[in-house]
């Protein structure tokens, strides 16, 4: 997470001296994308064990009342 907070922390200070543009070198940039390319890969993959292993519980209740 170092590239994110690294970033973070240079946008703060671009917005700290009201500037309007951010130039980030393609270096930072590509790091930066992997980062959270791993971060969400890392999520998804924790969201689908969760889902694939807690299984719905399904009840089915049958009556018959008076049937003839």
């Amino acid at each position: 997470m170092i590239h994110i907070k690294r970033f973070i922390d240079k946008l703060s200070v671009v917005e700290g001296k009201q500037g309007k543009d951010f130039v980030m070198p393609v270096i930072e940039a590509r790091m930066l994308r992997d980062e959270l390319a791993k971060i969400l890969a890392d999520h998804y993959a924790i969201n689908s064990d969760k889902q694939t292993t807690e299984e719905p519980v399904i009840q089915v209740e049958i009556k018959g009342g008076s049937f003839k």
